[in-house]
């Protein structure tokens, strides 16, 4: 119980920056932008949910462990055969593959593949390099697979790109 309250206070903190900021703005732009970027955030958040909650109650104590480095030695786990490597490098091409979608509808027909890869790069960069600070493990290999994750969802948003904005000039229109 005691460790459902610490998600539950960053679920909290995140609905209430979403309510107080980002749904005023979005809304405010239409239904189908407020719609992409509500998917998109709600996305975030779960990926912060996997790889680095809780957050706001570990703010205290970062620094309170010894720093693990990341393990720059990409797929060693796949080439010793350690663990479920085949599971986790699936889990991470998954987990980033909505990212390289939905980050393009944000674009308004513009988002490039390079753009999309660069900052599905950023994003996955940035989790690596603060999972340490929480207590976590960081990888180059999750990095790797974060970004082909990214770009096969980029491939999907091409495939799905015209299916997509129907759907959004739809809500539009209404």
């Amino acid at each position: 119980m005691k460790y459902l309250i610490k998600y539950f206070i960053d679920f909290t903190v995140l609905v209430l920056l979403y309510a107080f900021v980002f749904f005023k703005r979005w809304r405010t732009r239409g239904r189908d932008r407020l719609l992409v970027n509500t998917l998109l955030y709600t996305y975030l958040s779960l990926v912060l949910y996997f790889t680095m909650m809780p957050v706001v109650v570990s703010i205290p104590f970062m620094l309170d462990h010894p720093y693990k480095p990341m393990n720059l030695v990409p797929f060693i786990d796949v080439s010793l055969g350690r663990g479920d490597f085949l599971r986790q490098v699936l889990l991470n091409v998954i987990m980033t593959m909505p990212f390289g979608f939905l980050f393009p509808l944000t674009r308004d027909k513009r988002a490039k593949f390079g753009e999309t890869v660069f900052f599905c790069f950023l994003m996955s960069l940035g989790i690596e390099l603060f999972q340490p600070f929480f207590d976590r493990s960081s990888d180059i290999t999750d990095l790797i697979t974060n970004v082909i994750g990214g770009a096969l969802g980029y491939g999907l948003y091409a495939v799905f790109k015209p299916v997509a904005f129907w759907v959004l000039d739809r809500l539009k229109a209404r």
